[in-house]
């Protein structure tokens, strides 16, 4: 068996490259081959370019770039970069554990504001509503201080009945002079003692919240002369601690 030599083999490829079918054929995988390598390369820089480059200075002054953030300089900014050298933006350092506690705990405190005042322009709002001129506060301190002071004044009616009962009772311990007191009579003793001194704490704590919830409402009303002013709701400082409103 012979080997065909280049002599033989020229005629077949003379044929495929001269039939007008397979010329067709090439030309068209040819262009769609030029169309996919025009397309690759005009996609590659702009993939390249949404990208950027990362470039920084690690902690020995060695100067790195990377296509993405750079181990090295990972507690350092690093400037990401377009391909064509400018700067896009900088990147910066990567917290560690006690800065990133401290950033929470920044951002809790800065939420817990941001919460306050919501809440301060609300109450101020609400107050202002109930309240639109110092008639009406007035009103309403009076009414406070009123369920005080008769609670206070019962409880002082109450007192003086007990003092009165204890009147007979003092008299009859004249006639057990250095003798022992009946058990009886030494108990509705106690008892009455007992309760004069329940009457007195009531009074004493009445006559606190008296003085507690009138403070307050001077508060409130300094804070209401304010908003009626014409200031800001929630822009008034201090504690708007309002008194119980009925």
């Amino acid at each position: 068996m012979t080997t065909p030599d280049a002599s033989d083999r020229a005629p077949t490829l003379s044929l495929l490259v001269h039939h007008p079918v397979r010329q067709a054929a090439v030309r068209v995988v040819i262009a769609a081959v030029s169309g996919l390598v025009a397309w690759v390369g005009a996609m590659g820089p702009v993939h390249a370019q949404s990208g950027g480059i990362y470039s920084c200075v690690d902690a020995q002054g060695k100067r790195h770039t990377a296509d993405r953030p750079i181990p090295e300089c990972l507690d350092r900014e690093q400037r990401l970069l377009n391909r064509d050298g400018s700067e896009r933006r900088t990147v910066p350092p990567r917290m560690n554990a006690e800065e990133r506690a401290l950033a929470e705990e920044r951002k809790r405190l800065q939420d817990q504001a941001a919460v306050a005042q919501k809440d301060a322009v609300r109450r101020d709002r609400n107050l202002m509503m109930r309240f639109p001129d110092e008639a009406a506060h007035t009103k309403a301190r009076e009414a406070a201080l009123d369920d005080l002071r008769r609670g206070i004044a019962t409880s002082e009616r109450r007192l003086k009945e007990l003092e009165d009962e204890r009147k007979p009772l003092i008299a009859e311990t004249e006639f057990y002079q250095q003798r022992k007191l009946p058990f009886k009579l030494k108990s509705k003793l106690e008892a009455n003692d007992a309760q004069q001194q329940a009457q007195r704490d009531i009074i004493q704590n009445q006559q606190t919240e008296l003085v507690r919830v009138n403070a307050l409402y001077d508060a409130e009303l300094a804070r209401l002369k304010r908003l009626w002013a014409g200031a800001a709701p929630g822009s008034v400082p201090g504690e708007a601690a309002s008194p119980v409103h009925r």
